[in-house]
């Protein structure tokens, strides 16, 4: 293990869309004012195009370590390799086309060190896509497991955790069953073994959620949701008659063609982006 940082960032990188959204992530972290930090930059078998885009990337800062492998084994694989690599006391996620805003590092750093009852924190994010910012996501403050019913309730590139959690609890579980689910199934996982985290109710991330975010939802990924929502569930002791709805819940959405999907989201949430605003001019 190198030369130990207070917070290792990690990233698992596969084909980027665009050059733009990897390099511009990157800077993001690069220009936080809380500067001992070290970023995992992992290249999970991208093509030869986009491996370029990940090691010109990964030549930006001197703090940045470069990974790669020739085969693709998917985000969960890709984040454990970076665990195992990184050194930092904290471990914060990122996505390559997402935007960590100068404070988010600060401040989330400065909430664990003074709150050792939460084993991990995140934030609330601001929705952007090509267009600029149109909404805001926020999560419960203090999630309870009841939560988990509807949707995960963090949003886990915003997350940063405290190492121990992380190795004490095995990791992001890489079985293809939860492909593209892993996240949900960390987070329940850690509710269910006692672990506890916060959400920090400022928009400390932008978020990068457009159409094509949700075509990426194919019916197949949100079978493999329905079936983690019934061992969660039945795990959490959440499993009963009056819960099935949610267990089918990604069955139901899944019928919602994307681009409708989409646009009724984008509309609901910029309405109350909007409501925020002008709550907030009223003295």
């Amino acid at each position: 293990m190198d030369k130990q940082v207070k917070i290792s960032v990690i990233m698992g990188v596969f084909n980027p869309d665009g050059n733009k959204n990897v390099f511009r992530a990157v800077e993001s972290i690069i220009q936080q004012s809380f500067q001992d930090w070290e970023l995992i930059l992992y290249n999970d078998g991208s093509g030869e195009k986009g491996s370029r885009v990940i090691r010109r990337a990964a030549g930006m800062d001197r703090r940045i370590v470069y990974l790669e492998n020739h085969r693709n084994n998917g985000l969960a694989y890709a984040l454990n390799q970076c665990i195992r690599r990184s050194s930092g006391e904290y471990i914060a996620r990122m996505d390559d086309d997402d935007i960590s805003k100068p404070e988010r590092l600060e401040k989330q750093y400065t909430f664990l060190e003074k709150h050792p009852e939460y084993q991990w924190v995140g934030s609330a994010a601001e929705l952007m896509d090509q267009e600029g910012v149109w909404g805001i996501l926020r999560m419960p403050e203090i999630p309870e497991k009841t939560h988990f019913l509807f949707n995960s309730p963090y949003i886990h590139p915003s997350v940063m955790f405290r190492r121990e959690v992380l190795i004490q609890n095995q990791g992001y579980c890489h079985s293809r069953e939860i492909l593209h689910c892993e996240d949900y199934e960390l987070f329940m996982r850690l509710h269910q073994n006692g672990c506890q985290g916060y959400n920090i109710q400022e928009p400390l991330l932008r978020y990068w959620e457009d159409y094509h975010s949700y075509k990426k939802r194919t019916y197949r990924r949100r079978i493999r949701e329905m079936r983690l929502r019934y061992t969660g569930f039945r795990d959490l002791g959440l499993l009963r008659g009056s819960t099935i709805p949610y267990v089918l819940k990604p069955l139901l959405v899944g019928a919602v063609p994307p681009t409708i999907h989409y646009l009724i989201n984008k509309r609901s949430r910029r309405r109350l982006r909007n409501q925020e605003s002008q709550d907030k001019r009223i003295p």
